[in-house]
């Protein structure tokens, strides 16, 4: 854990076209900026031929560092090789499903091949070896956005197979569990297990997706390992995971396992980018947030964000302040931009930093030194912010990958949407009606410390997981499922039951028809919902064996069948969502169960975003932001102090919040 509240940004000495590295420090002390981010990119730099290594820049700046009383994390630099790499071993280019890599790109390499396994510890060693005796160097960073890079080689599809012996023993039981005997793909020897690149078979594809997943959990706890060796002890260790990329980040990884790589973690990390401008919403910060929180049930560290960022990126005046203040209010310890100042080439010369091209204390940077020195004020205040959510939304690599092999689309049709749009459709709606969510793992069993489950469409579930989620219904806890849940099981072999698999009996209803919706809306006599609440991607045909109907489809053939239910099992309640609707017609069925259930409904709503947490002295912090021009008047919130401005307020003093603005309480 970190001591203070982390404000950095990367910075890379190699990339200047002129040193003026001792004035960019000086320009960072001033500014706030206490944290520098330095070396996972730069491989050819330290080593530019095989065995020739030359760390002048890394001492250059880590001296200037110790000198300006920065903070430094070191990242491993193993994520884009050098030329002479790829020149030594051809095939260290990634085979991937699309074919060989060519040289150039990043993250470009099969991260099983035993050249660049040895090459790559032995540029960690000799990097580890130049820290030794600097203070400022207060953490490292595991390589940088780790994925298999589709990896299909040789190297790779040998392990794979390797892991399929250890796990079924016998090609028999291979065919049976993963119903290899479709299209005569069953094997009678191990020898002819085909290429994973050809198949057409679910299982066998999605448990090589699930392998390619755990390639990196032991590559980052192999890096681990090696750090190890050398770092003190009161040294952390993270790694900046992204999330599934959107031209911004937007939902669940599906190339890493985040919950079982955050094991080689003392911090988690993470890198999370968004729209500014008009479409600044905050969303993105709230659900990356929220599963960078939950790798760890812990604070975390954004260790990438933008400050200028991408063309049409631009922050209106006051929105850096509003973005860094709402990564600290979902439980971050620390914001870092990327880059320091703008690139003068290559790919990412647009994607602008704190300062442009021309290093000038622009407008951005002259906010960011706002940030900096609020930062350091409220640090002891803001740090190591505890979040008591109750309110859970569980994620799964698995049904992830089912739905890519089975999408809500035609078969052989691009599908509208993925996983990961259903995902984001029930935590934007808690977060637009500011209901604070945890993200967990599938691999979670025990939901009490939460009075409310959401299960996004989770495919494919074991029975063990199942049973967990039947008996935190009848205990008491109130469960939000939805349509093509527990289908299959963790294989992706669809169960042979009645739908949903072994929660028929807890959520009152069955189903065994689905088709995709035209011209079909919704309808309820108990809830609100918008006049022609659209019915998108996919609905199934809800038989009830005892639940309450909750809404309706509309529609002159499938009119008056069962949409949405709600059932009474032990003490507890379980509501189904049976098909996807439109978002205002899901934020009205949310308000109104929580409500009916009595759990804690704000006054506010989007665009006024609400986020509380306990900080280190017991108190209760609580952040209003407002992601919107208008000027907004608070009038029921606690008594307490505002921290920015120090004022002490009352119960019934009204709270002004600009447009864009922020107010921080301790009560």
């Amino acid at each position: 854990m970190t001591d203070r509240l982390i404000y950095g940004t990367a910075y890379y000495y190699e990339y200047l076209p002129l040193d003026r590295m001792e004035e960019d420090f000086r320009m960072m002390t001033r500014a706030g900026f206490n944290t520098i981010r330095i070396a996972e990119s730069t491989w050819s730099t330290w080593e530019p031929r095989d065995g020739e290594f030359d760390f002048t820049y890394l001492h250059r700046v880590l001296k200037a560092a110790e000198k300006h009383g920065l903070s430094v994390i070191i990242g491993t630099p193993t994520y884009a090789i050098p030329a002479w790499l790829s020149r030594k071993y051809p095939d260290i280019l990634s085979d991937t499903h699309s074919g060989r890599c060519r040289y150039g790109a990043r993250q470009n390499f099969d991260i099983t091949h035993p050249g660049y396994l040895f090459h790559a510890e032995r540029i960690i060693r000799k990097l580890l070896e130049q820290l030794q005796g600097y203070d400022c160097v207060i953490g490292f960073q595991l390589d940088n956005e780790t994925k298999s890079y589709d990896t299909c080689s040789e190297y790779a599809q040998k392990l794979f197979k390797d892991q399929l012996i250890k796990e079924y023993e016998t090609t028999e039981a291979l065919n049976d569990r993963m119903g290899l005997a479709y299209w005569s793909n069953s094997i009678a020897d191990w020898d002819d297990l085909p290429d994973v690149r050809g198949t057409i078979n679910a299982s066998f594809g999605g448990a090589y997706e699930a392998f390619q997943r755990n390639l990196v959990t032991k590559f980052l706890s192999w890096q681990r390992s090696i750090l190890d060796e050398y770092r003190r002890p009161e040294q952390f260790v993270t790694h900046n995971f992204d999330l599934e990329w959107r031209l911004y980040s937007f939902g669940l990884q599906p190339e890493v396992d985040q919950f079982d790589a955050a094991q080689a973690l003392t911090i988690a990390g993470c890198d999370i980018y968004h729209p500014s401008e008009h479409a600044l919403t905050g969303a993105e910060i709230a659900f990356g947030g929220a599963l960078a929180y939950g790798l760890k049930k812990n604070n975390y560290l954004v260790l990438e964000t933008e400050a200028q960022g991408n063309f049409g990126w631009l922050p209106y005046p006051n929105q850096l302040r509003l973005q860094a203040f709402a990564h600290l209010a979902s439980g971050a310890d620390g914001v870092s931009y990327w880059h320091w100042h703008s690139i003068h080439n290559a790919i990412e010369s647009y994607w602008k930093g704190v300062l442009s091209h021309d290093f000038s204390e622009g407008a951005v940077y002259q906010e960011a030194a706002t940030i900096g020195k609020d930062f350091q004020r409220l640090s002891s205040k803001l740090l190591h912010l505890k979040k008591e959510n109750k309110v859970a939304i569980m994620v799964s690599n698995r049904s992830q990958t089912g739905l890519k092999w089975f999408p809500t689309a035609q078969q052989g049709a691009q599908p509208d949407h993925n996983y990961s749009d259903y995902l984001r459709w029930l935590c934007d709606a808690c977060y637009m009606l500011n209901i604070e969510y945890d993200i967990i793992s599938d691999t979670e069993r025990d939901f009490d410390q939460y009075d409310v489950l959401i299960l996004p469409v989770l495919y494919a579930a074991d029975e063990a997981l199942i049973a967990a989620v039947r008996d935190f219904v009848k205990d008491g806890g109130k469960l939000i499922t939805t349509f093509k849940s527990c289908f299959a099981n963790p294989e992706l072999k669809i169960y042979a039951d009645a739908q949903p698999h072994d929660l028929t009996e807890c959520l009152g209803i069955h189903y065994d028809r689905f088709t995709k919706p035209v011209d079909v809306t919704l309808a309820s006599d108990v809830i609100a919902l918008p006049e022609g609440c659209q019915v998108t991607d996919w609905m199934e045909f809800l038989e009830t064996d005892g639940a309450e109907v909750l809404c309706s489809y509309v529609h002159p053939a499938w009119g008056n069948i069962p949409a949405v239910t709600r059932n009474h099992y032990g003490i507890g309640q379980a509501v189904y969502l049976g098909c996807c609707f439109e978002s205002n017609g899901l934020k009205a069925l949310l308000s109104w169960l929580f409500q009916e259930w009595g759990i804690e409904c704000l006054p506010y709503q989007f665009p006024i975003i609400v986020k509380k947490g306990i900080n280190q002295d017991g108190h209760t912090i609580t952040y209003y932001l407002n992601f919107s021009y208008q000027e907004h008047t608070l009038t029921d919130h606690p008594a307490g102090t505002e921290l920015l401005s120090g004022d002490i307020v009352s119960s019934d003093t009204p709270l002004l919040l600009p447009g864009w603005g922020v107010k921080i309480l301790e009560s």
